[in-house]
């Protein structure tokens, strides 16, 4: 286990994913030519973006949308194309399935320079978790224009009750055209183990391979054998209570409504996530009570959190991040914040927050 493992995935790895996702899809996958496995979910990433996109081809990219798609996109030479969801109500609380896509707004996106769209679902920062009449909706405009679809599921296991993670490539003639990502780290709450996967058909992997092949060669020969015994002991169980994946969401769930409590509480109003461990928030019911010209960033959601961090001691993250230069805009009223922690620590953000609140901050 000191040594090279074989260099598209360890061998004992790809078995176990191949077992596990044949089961997901309904369809026999072939762990030598439809399963990679890369260091972390940027590399598949990366090799999928890279592996397929050529100068001047356009990608479509739903914000908000995780910070490295766009950059990758740039780096080979691609046209990113943004498409935001947008809330469709504005009371105290939301839920992440409260924004949408324009379905016009989609279609307008399209045309015949379009050689990719990269979905992610659960989506991070906002937690939405896309409907089966969403995904069909995508699907089907990927279908009309011959797109690929590059779907982002790190979070797969992450869904809250009732919602239902759906995997866009078991809609209808969507296995042909959809690379799939995952985690370890999201799998399993290890992201220092840096070890991600890609899966699709092997028409569209050795595109893949071929990056991976000459950029990194190989992944973690011990962490792979490790991970390949975790989901092997999860395949044997999987359905039962007991399971890893449907665990992490039972224990997930209170930390997220804790938060959206004590976010509520302080006077801001959150977006309380179907999936993934991000709530994002509504600032600016608070705006009176921060000094925003004490910094000095173009957005006021890099200014508020900064302030927030030094002066307060709560820590989040600027949402404008995740939105392309024409949609920053959306985000700057937002903030971001993380729940998987432990229980005493989110009861001490909550301290502060009241303590702020209250003026003895």
């Amino acid at each position: 286990m000191h040594q090279y493992t074989r260099g598209f995935g360890h061998p004992r790895l790809v078995a176990a994913l191949a077992k596990l996702y044949s089961k997901l899809l309904g369809r026999e996958l072939n762990p030598q030519t439809e399963v990679l496995t890369t260091l972390g979910a940027y590399e598949a990433l990366y090799s999928s973006i890279t592996g397929h996109v050529d100068t001047g081809d356009e990608v479509i990219i739903i914000e908000p949308f995780f910070d490295c798609y766009e950059p990758m996109v740039r780096y080979a030479g691609g046209v990113p194309r943004f498409i935001p969801l947008r809330p469709k109500n504005n009371g105290p609380v939301q839920s992440s399935a409260d924004w949408i896509l324009d379905k016009y707004e989609l279609e307008s996106v399209f045309n015949s320079k379009t050689k990719a769209l990269i979905l992610n679902t659960p989506n991070n920062p906002l937690g939405k978790v896309f409907t089966y009449n969403e995904l069909s909706y995508i699907a089907d405009l990927c279908k009309k224009w011959n797109v690929l679809c590059i779907s982002d599921e790190v979070y797969e296991w992450i869904v809250y009750e009732p919602n239902k993670h759906i995997r866009i490539a078991t809609l209808p003639d969507m296995w042909e055209r959809t690379i799939t990502i995952g985690s370890a780290g999201k799998t399993f709450s290890v992201t220092g183990w840096k070890l991600g996967w890609a899966y699709g058909p092997a028409n569209l992997m050795v595109n893949l391979q071929m990056i991976h092949q000459n950029s990194v060669y190989t992944g973690n020969t011990p962490i792979q054998e490790a991970t390949a015994i975790a989901f092997e002991k999860e395949i044997a169980r999987l359905g039962s209570e007991e399971c890893y994946f449907i665990s992490i969401s039972k224990e997930l769930q209170p930390k997220r409504d804790f938060m959206a409590k004590f976010l509520l509480e302080s006077g801001m109003k959150p977006v309380v996530p179907e999936g993934g461990y991000f709530m994002i928030a509504d600032w600016t019911p608070l705006e009176s009570q921060v000094d925003l010209n004490s910094e000095q960033d173009k957005y006021k959601d890099y200014r508020f959190t900064k302030w927030m961090t030094k002066k307060v001691g709560l820590q989040g993250i600027p949402p404008s991040a995740f939105y392309g230069s024409e949609h920053k805009k959306l985000g700057e009223n937002l903030v971001r914040y993380c729940f998987i922690k432990e229980d005493k620590n989110l009861q001490e953000a909550a301290n502060i927050l009241q303590k702020w609140k209250s003026g003895k901050s």
